[in-house]
């Protein structure tokens, strides 16, 4: 046997694969000894996905080797979506073949098979990324934002001062603004050393937003017409964290 790991709080996986999913198609995951991880492109580029569930996470994990699956995403998160709060689930690896198979056990014992599949994908060079600004805010503030933003056009503006951090959209007639000073309740740090502004399009954002409820908080790290990260932590347990890509500013 390759790997057999078992998790109770199953939510960590029902409220970040199925976000993923809508993302990206196809996932490769990588086992190993510390934890089991995801870095993914989407197909057009525009998005990296990183997710790292660390072995401590689990109830049990057992990996005798590290190793690499594909798996569908959609088909993944359709299982996982038939988890119930209190079911136990345990994923298991022979390495022969050449299949995942899923067990849970709650109101009796159900199991689920999905197959492997060959994700041919370049590991996309996030280490290379430098940013020059990051804050800290509460989740719920950066779903509202997004939200008034999506009233008003495809995308958002992204502005941050050494004091302040704002998102805006602007559309024909119609502008929505969420401006956020260094006191303010929502804000709860803001390192930035110089002014940065980037405009990043919604129809990625609204999906990254609803790992939210992985975590109260999430940071932000972008820069001037710079890709940005939004990362969400669940101490001790798992990140998850999204790239993406800038449109080139209108303004």
């Amino acid at each position: 046997m390759t790997f057999k790991i078992t998790l109770s709080e199953i939510d960590l996986l029902k409220n970040s694969i199925p976000i993923i999913a809508e993302i990206i198609d196809e996932g490769m995951f990588r086992v190993a000894k510390d934890g089991i991880s995801l870095l993914s492109p989407d197909r057009t580029m525009v998005s990296v996905t990183d997710l790292k569930l660390l072995s401590s996470a689990f109830d049990e994990y057992s990996v005798e080797a590290e190793e690499s699956i594909g798996l569908n995403m959609a088909n993944f998160a359709a299982l996982l979506k038939r988890l119930k709060s209190g079911d136990r689930l345990t994923l298991e690896s022979t390495g022969k073949s050449n299949r995942l198979k899923m067990t849970v056990r709650g109101n009796g014992i159900r199991t689920f098979e999905l197959p492997l599949i060959d994700v041919k994908m370049e590991k996309p060079p996030i280490d290379q990324l430098q940013f020059n600004t990051k804050i800290e805010l509460e989740s719920g503030v950066v779903e509202e934002g997004i939200a008034d933003a999506e009233i008003i056009g495809d995308s958002i503006v992204m502005e941050a001062a050494p004091e302040s951090f704002k998102m805006h959209a602007k559309g024909d007639v119609s502008s929505a603004q969420l401006e956020l000073a260094k006191e303010d309740k929502g804000l709860l740090k803001l390192e930035s050393a110089q002014a940065a502004k980037a405009q990043y399009p919604l129809e990625y954002l609204k999906k990254m937003i609803k790992a939210n409820k992985l975590a109260k908080q999430l940071v932000l790290e972008f820069g001037t017409d710079y890709p940005m990260r939004m990362s969400f932590k669940s101490l001790d347990k798992m990140s998850l964290s999204f790239i993406l890509a800038p449109r080139v500013s209108e303004e």
